[in-house]
């Protein structure tokens, strides 16, 4: 008890140098734990981003291109799948589901994505769990559109407010879609994925506002022209019936589908006749697969950044030995003093350590403080601009573990001077001129 009082005197004696120290040793601390806390959180982030989708089909590329384009919306296809064959392959044998997909437009960045309602029923995420709806339903007409969570809170929209489609994918477009706006109908609950960053609209809306000879708001003017409103009731639902559920329509192609199988032997099976598909240069890939491939190119880049953590933590106790060090020589006759009084050379050593641990734990501390801070000032950052869903809770057992590593670190470093102060004798002490 003694030791301890007397190590927290010196260390308050010494203030200027021990918060240094200290400093040193949290900034480390808080980068080990953020470097570590994001490369769990980025890969969890990524392998929640979809689930229960068995085929990712697109044009002949990179398997993590098509990934990355279709699924994260990073990075741009190269080509399309032409609808033919989308319709060819979907309807193979064993094929449970497939979702079309068409993406190269944006609105004040965000990515559109023209599909059919079957997204909306089939999409898996994180652990197959399904999109719901925090607002509203899905677009049951060409004209609307259904939100993202991070869409609409970020650019304020409400259900009923009209939007306009810009054409090109980025924050920048010469080419707005003026003539053809979209109502949001509906706003996804947030899932933690690029689906919170994206507008959904129907497929034949793509086509439609493209030029496209799809136009089920034109023929059915058209129609109503022609008929001069001379049919009953019972045709105008008919009418509205039909557009219901001509929301795909037939578009030349599109960037990728996505599909389900009634059996894991289909997907091996159509996978392979995919890529070997002679019509058109095809690319089948198995999601969980490509991502196994991404995070095997990244793992150099997971060691470059934890080795550049632990030569900041290395630095950083190597700086607290100097310290210990420089003070030693300065408190020769402290050290001699308390020699003089009754104090044993194993006390000594003893606090020298303790002054070494109070430090490291201190340290430790007021680093995992600003980890925190850290995480809470960058995950909305993180989530907007990495996809990263920052998850902020509790330390991990293997985080305490890295704590617990410095610790002894530290510890282990102090028994340096703590040793070298336990062979400094009374005459050594006293003779040190002042």
């Amino acid at each position: 008890m003694i030791l301890t009082k007397l190590a927290y005197k010196s260390l308050l004696n010494r203030r200027a140098s021990v918060l240094l120290t200290l400093f040193t040793i949290a900034i480390s601390v808080m980068l080990l734990l953020s470097i570590e806390r994001i490369r769990v959180d980025a890969k969890t982030s990524f392998s929640n981003t979809i689930s229960g989708t068995d085929l990712i089909v697109g044009a002949r590329t990179g398997d993590i291109q098509l990934l990355l384009s279709s699924v994260f919306r990073i990075g741009y296809a190269n080509n399309g799948v032409s609808w033919q064959s989308y319709q060819y392959i979907a309807a193979q044998r064993g094929v449970k589901w497939s979702i079309p997909i068409s993406l190269g437009d944006s609105h004040k960045g965000q990515a559109v994505l023209g599909t059919s309602r079957d997204y909306f029923t089939h999409y898996r995420f994180g652990k197959k769990q399904t999109l719901s709806f925090q607002q509203g339903h899905a677009f049951e007409h060409l004209n609307q559109v259904v939100l993202g969570s991070d869409v609409a809170s970020r650019l304020g929209y409400t259900l009923g407010d009209n939007i306009v489609i810009s054409h090109g994918m980025g924050n920048t477009s010469f080419h707005h879609h003026k003539d053809n706006p979209f109502t949001v109908i509906g706003i996804l609950n947030a899932t933690g994925t690029p689906v919170d960053k994206t507008l959904h609209i129907p497929l034949a809306a793509i086509d439609l506002i493209h030029g496209g000879s799809h136009s089920a708001n034109n023929e059915h003017d058209e129609h109503d022209e022609h008929d001069e409103h001379d049919e009953h009731d019972e045709h105008d639902e008919h009418d509205e019936h039909d557009e219901h559920n001509n929301l795909i329509g037939e578009p030349s192609q599109i960037t990728a589908f996505l599909m389900g199988f009634d059996s894991p032997l289909y997907t091996l099976q159509i996978r392979r006749n995919i890529n070997q598909y002679k019509k058109e240069p095809l690319l089948a890939i198995m999601p969980t697969v490509t991502l196994k491939e991404l995070w095997q190119m990244l793992a150099i880049v997971e060691k470059v950044l934890l080795l550049f953590s632990g030569v900041v933590i290395l630095v950083s106790l190597l700086g607290m030995l100097t310290t210990l060090l420089a003070n030693l020589n300065q408190r020769r006759r402290e050290l001699a003093i308390l020699r003089s009084v009754g104090a044993r050379p194993w006390q000594l050593f003893t606090l020298i350590s303790m002054e070494s641990l109070f430090t490291t734990l201190l340290g430790c501390l007021v680093g995992c403080g600003l980890y925190y801070g850290v995480m809470l000032i960058s995950s909305s950052y993180l989530q907007s601009h990495a996809g990263i869903s920052v998850n902020i809770a509790m330390l991990s057992y293997y985080e305490l573990t890295l704590i617990g590593v410095i610790m002894a670190a530290g510890f282990i470093i102090g028994l340096i001077p703590a040793t070298r102060a336990y062979f400094y004798s009374l005459s050594d002490g006293m003779s040190i001129k002042t």
